[in-house]
């Protein structure tokens, strides 16, 4: 049974993760080759500026629709996953229209408060890329839930490609950040389109019942959250109206607002901190600095980690539900990404500042120190992507809340001593970078020691 499970494993999750990968990877060279071009026209302010931008929305969007779009993948029908859709949607509409009700009110206080007063302007975004980034979250989940990880590799390239075109274009003329701030807001929206336009295209060619992957006859596991999947599945139906359906999936699912939202949440503010403090005690070059660091660095996790993570969590929920067992496939999804990820960032500790000296121009080696440091917290990062996975299956989330929280608080205490203690930047990434690889070394060992304890070990 055993060898049979890992011939289907090596058959069908090697290939749908080269299918992905092989469409962020498009993505990706076609970004590194614009990058020279945009690093040169609008220098390390306008990227400081499009960072802080960046972390306020990042934090914002894990309450955006309380995680619920991560929920889709576990219901056994598609019905139950296309109300959790709408019900995720019903949620991101809300928070973006009290956003903008916020903003109306509290718009300068707010500025002053966050010290963003040189991008005030652009605030009013907000409520838009948020609303965008929610609807790009349900869309994206139900691609992964139906397979169809060809929509999400067509639309990476497309996004890569319509965004740096615009980039490069226009900063030819205005190499403002105002230019940059604009693009990020509308990115997810670009990305949403491109995969609504590909699930249409799909659902012509294929009648309804052939293009729905259906796993109502699998058994499920009360052992971890499948359980909510199976309860779902038997309300969707018996119930009059989709508001009720929504209510019903809300409480059958609501550890994701629980737990899963909060350590989002948290792990948006530990990733967004950095940036906006540097910004505040060091200028918008350092925050630049940081920014253009994790994007090079998020480079290979996307690659690799978002590419397994969007295979391997449809993979590891269906193997619970058919009570198989759960570690061997978890402890091969992180020995492959450690294999593929340790030369890559290894090299970026090695050769950060002339490398990216090098490529992006001589004003953004100090980037180059930030990122050998970043390389170190990056790797472990990556290393997690299937163990983060895995946990919404294992229903493990309270226990990645803590793991966040304690992360936060041991980031922020890096970044105290970084900030006030030595006075020095490069000091401050460097904490904040070896405690976060720390914490994620952590959290994939305790989630390899939870799930060896799983039915059908």
């Amino acid at each position: 049974m055993l060898q049979r499970i890992k011939a289907q494993l090596n058959k069908g999750f090697v290939r749908n993760v080269l299918l992905v990968a092989g469409g962020t990877a498009g993505a990706q060279a076609i970004t590194m080759a614009f990058a020279p071009i945009i690093t040169r026209l609008y220098g390390p302010e306008a990227f400081g500026l499009q960072a802080a931008f960046v972390a306020l929305l990042a934090v914002l969007l894990p309450i955006s629709a309380l995680t619920y779009p991560i929920a889709m993948v576990l219901p056994k029908d598609d019905r139950a996953a296309t109300t959790l859709g709408w019900l995720s949607l019903t949620l991101a509409s809300l928070l973006s229209l009290l956003l903008f009700l916020l903003l109306v009110f509290f718009l300068e206080p707010l500025a002053l408060l966050l010290n963003m007063s040189d991008i005030q302007p652009f605030l009013w975004l907000l409520p838009l890329a948020l609303w965008l980034a929610a609807v790009q979250q349900i869309l994206s989940q139900w691609v992964i839930r139906q397979q169809l990880f060809k929509i999400s590799a067509h639309a990476s390239i497309w996004q890569a490609l319509i965004l740096n075109i615009s980039k490069s274009g226009i900063g030819l003329l205005t190499p403002v950040a105002g230019v940059l701030i604009w693009l990020s807001a509308l990115s997810a929206g670009i990305n949403a389109a491109i995969m609504w336009l590909g699930l249409r295209f799909t659902t012509k060619l294929k009648p309804a019942a052939a293009a729905h992957h259906s796993m109502a006859s699998e058994p499920f596991n009360d052992s971890t959250a499948v359980v909510g999947a199976g309860y779902a599945s038997r309300l969707i139906g018996k119930t009059g109206s989709q508001f009720k359906d929504m209510l019903h999936l809300a409480k059958a699912y609501g550890d994701f607002p629980i737990f899963r939202a909060p350590q989002v949440l948290l792990n948006a503010i530990s990733h967004s901190v950095p940036v906006i403090l540097l910004g505040i005690f060091f200028g918008p070059a350092a925050a630049g600095f940081f920014g253009l660091g994790k994007t090079v660095l998020l480079l290979p996790a996307t690659l690799i980690g978002k590419s397994v993570g969007d295979v391997f969590y449809p993979r590891i929920t269906k193997a619970a539900q058919q009570q198989q067992a759960i570690r061997p496939l978890l402890l091969k999804a992180s020995l492959l990404m450690a294999a593929f990820g340790l030369p890559v960032f290894a090299l970026v500790m090695a050769f950060g500042p002339w490398l990216f000296g090098w490529v992006f121009g001589e004003q953004w080696q100090q980037a180059g120190e930030y990122a050998r440091w970043m390389a170190l917290w990056m790797f472990f990062a990556f290393l997690n992507r299937p163990a983060v996975a895995a946990m919404a299956t294992l229903a493990l989330q309270k226990s990645l809340l803590y793991f966040e929280l304690s992360s936060l608080l041991l980031r922020l205490l890096a970044l105290y001593l970084g900030f006030v203690v030595f006075a020095s930047d490069l000091v401050a990434v460097a904490l904040f970078s070896i405690l976060g690889a720390l914490v994620n070394l952590l959290l994939v060992l305790y989630t390899l020691a939870k799930a060896n304890a799983h039915t059908g070990r």
